[in-house]
């Protein structure tokens, strides 16, 4: 400590030595070394309040709104969907894209095979699982409607499942009710479970 006093008084008399222009010299070499540390000093702060600001987005899942979505899967010059939302959120990590007012369609031979409309949508990026709810509604090329509560897309190759209040259509000649029903990869063949109602209807003649 003894030392520490006899350098600054050392220190002292030397600026006290100096005229005034190397005075004026030393003074503003000071200021800036002390502006320097001094914005050092908050800068780091700044970025450690801003890694905890990040921490805490993750913990809180903090989502980012979107106007006007659309994603679609094209692999190998095959598309297998489209969806669009007229407004929505991606998850912080965008790995889950939720929808609202949706339209799309699903693909066969990059040919439309399945249309459909719903008031809420999702899609995981991980899993490549669209999910429909809320008012679902579907048409497919060969002419027969289905409405759902939910309906479960998980790729071009895998079943589709239509689980609550399904209700089929096909024009003038069928109409099913049923709990679940699931639509082959080929949007061709239909399996309905639960409490199934279905009437066939004569087609008019002309």
């Amino acid at each position: 400590m003894e030392k520490l006093k006899k350098f600054a008084v050392k220190l002292y008399e030397k600026f006290q030595s100096f005229d005034k222009k190397k005075k004026a010299y030393v003074i503003a070499i000071l200021a800036v070394v002390f502006v320097m540390l001094w914005a050092f000093i908050y800068a780091g702060i700044i970025t450690a309040n801003f890694n905890r600001a990040q921490l805490k987005n993750k913990e809180n899942e903090q989502k980012v709104d979107a106007i006007g979505i659309i994603i679609t899967e094209t692999k190998e010059r095959t598309k297998y969907f489209e969806i669009y939302g007229e407004n929505g959120h991606y998850s912080n990590d965008h790995s889950l894209a939720t929808l609202n007012n949706v339209i799309g369609n699903f693909y066969k031979d990059n040919e439309v095979y399945m249309s459909f409309q719903s008031s809420k949508g999702t899609y995981d990026e991980n899993t490549g699982v669209i999910t429909l709810f809320e008012n679902t509604y579907i048409v497919l090329k060969n002419g027969i409607s289905l409405k759902t509560d939910k309906l479960i897309w998980s790729g071009g190759d895998k079943e589709t499942i239509a689980d609550g209040h399904v209700i089929i259509k096909k024009d003038d000649e069928l109409v099913s009710t049923a709990e679940k029903c699931i639509i082959s990869p080929g949007y061709d063949k239909f399996k309905i479970k639960g409490k199934t109602v279905t009437k066939v209807f004569e087609k008019k003649k002309k």
